[in-house]
């Protein structure tokens, strides 16, 4: 179904400008001026586009490149690998790109899962070689080089792509809504944590996903996200969103050909390394189901406030103390909260008022994966940016969310230095307050999209697009007819009658 733009739009440009329609940029705007006027040129319209070069999408693309180049010069004081004086906690630019390449042994030449096991989804083993390998053969022929910086700066041109790619993938999305696309271009997160992992080849891969399905292609969506979930695992959670929403619109075999894709990309993916060198393809798998309560996460705030009130004399343990020590009961109880989560995000698609879009119901499961799970760490921000983009593009809960990772990532280097050198960085507690923040602006965010799936009306992307641009074959599409009769509540009875009083 197409849908017509907007009055005083048209498909590629956009009636939406921040300082008019979000009301933390209007009143921000009263600094410099005040909201756009009503006879602003806008750069976005086709007339202007054939005018002028800076349309709004290509501003955000420029920005989104400023603040990866800045990401690299923050990043630079470690690209040389002489870590000395604990320089990577003190500039906190500290990169599992830079370490693991020595510490997977890519800098000897050897082969990811073959000759080495490696501690993440397969593709970013095959991601970690394809860029690692040749680096070290390099190296080989010429010793001068520096291989790990030579190594960072692949990985690092390659990842900053798939930001981009990312931008643009979002500009398509919202081609009435460009501005939405500056929320990732400009967030600190994206700038202090781009390149400290790869999870920029899932986000990238996983937004690829979301514009096939938004194209109603869902077999290559589902490929897609498949991939995604090869290279971190997090995409796969989409597909279950993809499916109640798809379930909803009685378009079921569309979810179950993009679920069905998912899992035969993901196997065919996993299978050169799983069969041959089991071995070192299961070293993903050990770590998730054997690693301890891990910093910043729910259960580590639970572990701090055991030791503030726990008064049960020596070898006593609290609650959460004893499920760091009691791990598989640790996992079973954080396996069935993210479950219990996503039975309730299942059940908020059935029941709200209008069908939610999907980036909403994805942000929403994405979220609860990383409020429940035992491991959060800093770069795990970057899975949840473009789905905020898409799924509430307003800037003010949004920065509130941006500085408190801000915070959560400086103490979080404060911690690393001071369990480097033994002298503790800030006083005790500040790290679970960060943590704490962290925490609760990504559960305010979950409720405030919660509230707009239950009021549509308030749904800033709903102001522009009449459903779901990101619904592809779901998009203006009717609800099952089983959807009204299981919503629908029965009438009350009519109260029963009183009779009237009679006289004594």
């Amino acid at each position: 179904m197409s849908i017509q733009p907007t009055a005083g739009t048209d498909d590629a440009g956009t009636g939406d400008h921040p300082s008019r329609s979000d009301g933390f940029v209007r009143g921000a705007s009263e600094l410099i001026g005040g909201p756009l006027g009503d006879h602003a040129v806008a750069l976005d319209r086709p007339a202007d586009r054939e005018s002028r070069f800076w349309t709004a999408a290509r501003i955000v693309l420029a920005l989104a490149c400023l603040t990866l180049a800045l990401h690299w010069v923050q990043k630079s004081p470690c690209q040389d690998g002489a870590w000395q004086n604990n320089i990577q906690y003190t500039r906190m630019c500290y990169t599992d790109v830079l370490a693991l390449y020595y510490a997977e042994g890519l800098n000897e030449g050897k082969v990811p899962y073959r000759d080495h096991p490696v501690e993440y989804p397969v593709l970013t083993g095959y991601f970690m070689g394809a860029l690692g390998l040749p680096v070290h053969a390099l190296g080989v022929d010429n010793p001068e080089i520096n291989q790990g910086q030579w190594a960072y700066n692949a990985n690092a041109l390659v990842l900053s792509a798939l930001a981009v790619a990312t931008v643009a993938v979002i500009l398509a999305l919202r081609r009435r809504r460009p501005w939405d696309a500056a929320l990732f271009a400009l967030a600190p997160a994206l700038f202090l944590t781009a390149t400290v992992n790869w999870d920029l080849l899932a986000v990238g891969l996983a937004a690829f996903g979301f514009l096939a399905w938004a194209r109603s292609r869902p077999a290559l969506a589902g490929v897609l996200l498949g991939l995604a979930g090869a290279a971190k695992m997090w995409p796969l959670f989409v597909l279950g969103p993809i499916l109640v929403l798809a379930l909803r619109a009685n378009r079921i075999r569309a979810g179950l050909t993009a679920v069905g894709t998912a899992l035969v990309a993901l196997v065919a993916v996993n299978l050169p390394a799983a069969v041959p060198y089991r071995d070192n393809w299961d070293r993903f798998f050990e770590l998730n189901t054997t690693r301890p309560i891990d910093w910043g996460t729910l259960w580590y705030i639970g572990r701090y406030l055991d030791g503030k009130v726990n008064t049960g004399g020596p070898g006593s343990m609290g609650p959460f103390e004893w499920l760091n020590a009691n791990i598989p009961t640790l996992n079973w109880l954080s396996y069935a909260l993210f479950g219990l989560a996503c039975l309730g995000v299942a059940v908020l698609a059935l029941r709200a008022p209008k069908r939610p879009r999907l980036a909403q119901l994805a942000f929403l499961v994405v979220a609860a994966f990383l409020i429940f799970s035992k491991v959060w760490s800093q770069q795990f921000v970057l899975w949840l940016l473009p789905l905020v983009v898409l799924a509430r593009p307003k800037w003010g809960a949004f920065i509130a969310w941006q500085v408190a990772e801000i915070g959560y990532f400086a103490a979080f280097y404060g911690e690393l230095l001071g369990s480097a050198t033994s002298r503790p960085v800030f006083p005790e507690g500040v790290f679970v307050l960060a943590a704490t923040l962290r925490l609760g602006t990504v559960a305010l965010l979950c409720v405030l999209v919660v509230k707009e799936i239950l009021h549509p009306e308030r749904d800033a992307v709903r102001d522009t697009y009449a459903d779901d641009p990101d619904g592809g074959v779901l998009d203006g599409a009717p609800d099952a007819p089983w959807v009204d009769r299981w919503r629908r509540r029965p009438e009350p009875s009519e109260p029963a009658a009183v009779p009237a009083p009679t006289a004594a």
